[in-house]
């Protein structure tokens, strides 16, 4: 069977997505604590910087993969108004109810569809904007996804990706000693879980760099990919236009 990585650890293709599905499963409930604190509350700007170029107007149809908990998903409903639609998706059932109940709370009863984003369950040519936020490094063939993602975009239509990338130089080893030394003890003590934290920071090593997922997402069917670095590449915004 053919092999894949989980973080560091060589994994059978098929048994990926169960590994993966339990990381979410045990962090589903403080994962958005975890988010504020293991990013000092930056993923808040990140996401809301992400909204603003993807730029979504009133009436839009928008579709959100891999939107665990919702915070985009709600951002972008409030762009598109009550003549847009914004799909929420995930293939994590307890990230996925977490985010509808978050979204509910705030007053949002948006369409929820659990899914693998590798076999969407959309027609073609069916939205505005896809978006998706540090989601796209767990999926076990990021190019099917991203092939996807085109499939279901109107010609002309942009996706977002936005993920964890390729730090500057400078700030590598700082950044791996809180990913590797920190991270894994606030899992710990915030999430009972320092394994997932760890997968978490080893799965950003094997992320693609930003000029390889660029190439990623040409080749899937984005004629232009712009890439924009936040915090000094800590993380990166992709945006391509579908051809």
């Amino acid at each position: 069977m053919t092999q894949t990585h989980f973080g560091y650890r060589q994994v059978d293709e098929g048994d990926k997505a169960g590994r993966v599905r339990a990381v979410f499963d045990s962090v589903a409930g403080r994962y958005d604590l975890m988010n504020d604190l293991m990013s000092l509350g930056l993923h808040r700007a990140w996401k809301s910087y992400a909204v603003a170029v993807l730029a979504p107007r009133p009436g839009d149809r928008v579709l959100d993969v891999a939107a665990g908990t919702g915070d985009l998903t709600r951002a972008l409903a409030r762009r598109v108004g009550e003549s847009g639609c914004v799909v929420h998706t995930d293939i994590n059932e307890a990230m996925l109810t977490a985010g509808r109940d978050r979204l509910l709370d705030h007053g949002l009863s948006l369409p929820t569809a659990l899914c693998d984003a590798e076999a969407l369950p959309f027609d073609a040519a069916s939205f505005d904007l896809v978006s998706v936020a540090f989601g796209l490094r767990n999926m076990t063939h990021k190019d099917k996804a991203l092939r996807e993602m085109a499939r279901v975009l109107k010609p002309g239509g942009k996706l977002a990706v936005l993920e964890f990338s390729k730090v500057a130089e400078p700030l590598r080893k700082p950044y791996d000693w809180y990913s590797f030394q920190v991270l894994p003890r606030l899992g710990r003590w915030i999430a009972g879980d320092a394994d997932s934290y760890r997968y978490l920071a080893e799965s950003i090593r094997m992320h693609p760099s930003q000029a390889e997922l660029k190439a990623m997402m040409n080749d899937a069917g984005f004629g232009h990919v712009d890439v924009h670095n936040l915090s000094a590449g800590i993380v990166a915004l992709h945006v391509g236009l579908r051809c």
